[in-house]
């Protein structure tokens, strides 16, 4: 037959109070009993409840890791803030520890979900986030990721914590809206091209003046386009439409360059001819200047001399006329017996035999004379 427990004294209690007294007297005496019959000595049950307090105090030692910042929590009220190394706090439920971790980079995906690693990766695309509006009303699809983590400053973790509800998600949503506030003071044109690196760096900053704005205790790292495409139902004309700016670029550059080459040669001709024309024109006027000063000495030798001058200058002239012209200077008796077999157009090419020696082919005396 099983032990029966003995019953209540004095009758079964009412007071669920009571009922717990007696029962822990019950238990005590139980206890006593027990510990008489090994060795006659009385079991202290406080005993255990010191051990229970002691192992409840030592429930409070915590430990903060480099990478991290502690936050001690009292009821739930922020109190203070723990730096990296072993602490205390009172046990819980009076006091705990939180200790979110200020070097752990932390990742956002917009427009895009990376579903598998991989290798390779797989990724799944997310057009709500995606699908953005340009400052030129036009429709770009846009890929980025956010890199942040909690700031190192003072009191940045108890922010990050308790400044917003829902941290991962006030960044996600302050993110995009910084993106598409940027994109929509673009062009599509900009957006794009060569506007990539802008609108990354003013969407960074936009997003992190927002977030200290909020004091939400977070560091923006980096903010990266990934993908930068318009809509997949226009993009093949889209292509065209970027081949095409392309190659006006292409051509722009090659009439450049063309400009560059040739410019500079028609310039240097330019200063040639110039220099030319200046330099004609400095021997035209010092041949000017000295056929006056001839002149002038000319005319002095004139005044003195009038009538030998004047034969002289006609000689000259004459000298100077008829030496450049074809000539052949007969006597009149040489002419009469010459001149109607002579060959005389003959006699003037270059190579023609010499004339017979017994016609004197020179001036006359008397010719040079006059």
């Amino acid at each position: 037959m099983p032990q029966q427990l003995p019953g209540w004294p004095n009758g079964d209690p009412k007071d669920p109070i009571e009922a717990l007294e007696r029962a822990w007297e019950h238990f005590r005496a139980r206890l006593g009993s027990g510990a008489g019959g090994r060795g006659g000595g009385r079991f202290n049950p406080w005993w255990i409840v010191a051990v229970v307090l002691v192992v409840w105090a030592l429930t409070g030692i915590y430990i903060v890791a480099p990478d991290e910042r502690g936050v001690v929590l009292r009821f739930g009220r922020v109190v203070r803030e723990a730096e990296p190394g072993p602490g205390y706090h009172l046990p819980w439920p009076i006091e705990e520890v939180l200790k979110p971790s200020v070097t752990q980079i932390r990742k956002e995906e917009f427009g895009f979900r990376t579903i598998d690693v991989g290798p390779p990766a797989r990724y799944q695309n997310e057009d709500v986030e995606a699908l953005m509006l340009t400052g030129d009303e036009n429709i770009v699809k846009l890929q980025f990721i956010v890199q942040y983590r909690v700031k190192t400053e003072p009191n940045a973790a108890m922010a990050f914590l308790f400044n917003v509800r829902d941290p991962r998600g006030t960044l996600r949503a302050t993110a995009e809206a910084a993106m598409r506030e940027v994109v929509g003071r673009n062009d599509i044109d900009d957006v794009l091209t060569e506007g990539k690196d802008r609108i990354q760096t003013d969407a960074q900053e936009l997003l992190q003046r927002v977030l200290d704005r909020y004091d939400a205790g977070i560091e923006i790292v980096a903010l990266q386009l990934q993908d930068v495409d318009p809509p997949d139902q226009v993009s093949d004309a889209f292509k065209d439409v970027i081949g095409a700016q392309q190659d006006k670029e292409r051509l722009i550059n090659e009439a450049t360059g063309y400009a560059n080459d040739v410019t500079p040669k028609a310039r240097g001709q330019a200063a040639q001819m110039i220099n030319e024309a200046e330099a004609y024109k400095a021997v035209k006027v010092q041949d000017a200047a000295g056929a006056a000063g001839r002149f002038n000495a000319l005319y002095e030798e004139y005044s003195k001399a009038k009538e030998v001058t004047r034969e002289r200058l006609y000689l000259e002239t004459m000298e100077e006329v008829i030496g450049r012209v074809n000539k052949i200077l007969l006597d009149d008796l040489a002419a009469k017996q010459v001149v109607p077999y002579l060959p005389l157009d003959q006699v003037l090419r270059p190579g023609a035999p010499e004339p017979p020696g017994n016609l004197p082919i020179e001036p006359r005396p008397e010719a040079r004379g006059r």
